[in-house]
């Protein structure tokens, strides 16, 4: 493994939207030496990934609403504060203040979300609130900094344009569609992010400096998945996940309803097709019923909850690569030196080769890691869990010791294998020997007879 940077970049100082980046694949340099290894309990389940940010994690919990931080070396917990409701939402990082939607899943009637729903800032360094927004419909998606404002999509069919000080509405654009957790993508120009009820259900680009709907796209028949799936960018193309309608049951049972899971790859601009793709079909999920993507060097990874398979997808073309049976995947993988990190509902993170879906390392951690996904910093893996624990592992603990990669290709293994059969036709070849001897000696001890 390369030794981290001593210095983290400017942009590593900040975190403006989901896993940090547009193509969801959150390596993390930190400046911290030694980063914290083992587990911290927080208050409640761990559905959103933590946050990293400089020296610091900040981890909000699902139903109990609890925001947290934490020094990354020592694992001390610096603040504890309270939302009013959920914490789906990452904890966004703009300029020294915390930024994080809330609220819950259930509807009254056309919107997602009851009792109090909203985002807050928060002072970084105190954890104190700054300001607090509220919105008529839940904001589980993490909101997204974009043309200087930050940008919050949410259970009440909008988008809504905030001052990220002072939590100011600066404007709000109705999208149609209710947002249960696509986290809206920004590749700088456009956010993107995905819509349920009313179907049919729809896929949008919001242009950040006039808060207008640059295109918006309708899947008739896509079912659920396209509102929870947080897209992954990479230059031109836009990629998200959703499922249809399976095929019959092949045991005939009514109440095995079956979906296909299906990839979709947009054009940025204009969010034409550019091609689509089956994953596969399974018995329907419950709740985050997709799978999100990470794009890395060309390359989409993406687990699913429909099959419990991991896939590799070229970007460009939507040909498969190679498939992995892990269970099942929710969150987004993380993607470094050539290894593939998915985290499991089963609580299970599975290495995979980047180039042979060939499993490098497993680990286990326990409770369910979904929907979140695993992140690296440094050298080390971090998972929130729905056991109340964040995870810190570093990466040697988690590949085989018996494995190692080069530019994505396992070559370890086939040296020992080598290195056996050398063993092996060796000693086969000292035996012979032995054997000769032997003989030769009972025959001069027969002629000396």
């Amino acid at each position: 493994m390369t030794p981290a940077s001593s210095v983290a970049s400017d942009a590593e100082q900040q975190w403006h939207q989901y896993r940090h980046n547009e193509t969801n694949n959150a390596v993390l340099t930190s400046p911290v030496d030694e980063i914290y290894a083992g587990v911290l309990t927080t208050e409640n389940e761990v559905r959103a990934t933590p946050t990293i940010v400089g020296r610091t994690m900040f981890v909000g919990n699902h139903d109990s609403g609890d925001l947290q931080a934490y020094d990354l070396q020592s694992g001390e917990q610096l603040w504890h504060n309270q939302a009013p409701n959920w914490v789906h939402s990452e904890l966004i990082h703009v300029d020294g203040v915390i930024i994080v939607g809330f609220g819950n899943r259930f509807f009254d009637g056309d919107i997602r979300g009851t009792g109090e729903s909203g985002a807050l800032g928060l002072d970084a360094e105190s954890g104190e609130e700054l300001w607090r927004f509220e919105t008529e419909g839940q904001v589980m998606p993490t909101p997204a900094k974009a043309n200087g404002a930050v940008h919050i999509v949410t259970g009440d069919h909008h988008h809504y344009e905030l001052d990220p000080d002072t939590g100011e509405e600066l404007s709000r654009t109705d999208v149609g569609h209710v947002v249960s957790m696509s986290s809206p993508g920004s590749n700088g120009d456009l956010l993107f992010f995905g819509g349920g009820h009313p179907a049919p259900f729809a896929f949008t680009a919001l242009d950040p400096h006039s808060s207008e709907i640059a295109w918006q796209v309708e899947f008739p028949d896509v079912i659920s998945g396209l509102d929870d799936v947080p897209p992954a960018i990479s230059g031109d193309t836009v990629v998200t996940s959703a499922n249809i309608a399976g095929p019959q049951s092949p045991s005939g049972d009514e109440d095995e309803i079956l979906d296909t899971h299906m990839l979709y790859a947009l054009d940025t601009a204009t969010g034409s097709l550019l091609w689509e793709t089956a994953l596969g079909d399974g018995e329907r999920p419950t709740n985050n019923r997709s799978g999100a993507p990470t794009i890395d060097d060309g390359t989409i990874y993406v687990g699913s909850p429909t099959t419990g398979w991991t896939y590799a997808y070229e970007l460009a073309s939507g040909n498969e690569l190679w498939k992995y049976r892990t269970g099942t995947v929710k969150g987004a993988p993380v993607v470094k030196d050539g290894v593939v990190y998915v985290g499991t509902a089963q609580g299970w993170v599975h290495a995979l080769d980047s180039t042979s879906g060939e499993k490098v390392g497993e680990r286990h951690f326990g409770g369910t890691l979904a929907p979140s996904g695993p992140i690296i910093v440094n050298d080390t893996l971090v998972v929130g869990s729905q056991d109340s624990n964040v995870y810190l592992s570093p990466l040697d603990e988690i590949i085989f010791a018996d494995s190692s990669t080069s530019q994505g290709i396992p070559w370890l293994p086939g040296i020992t294998i080598l290195l056996a059969a050398i063993t092996i036709v060796l000693v086969a070849a000292l035996v012979v020997q032995a054997r000769r001897l032997h003989r030769t000696s009972d025959a001069r001890a027969r002629h000396g007879r």
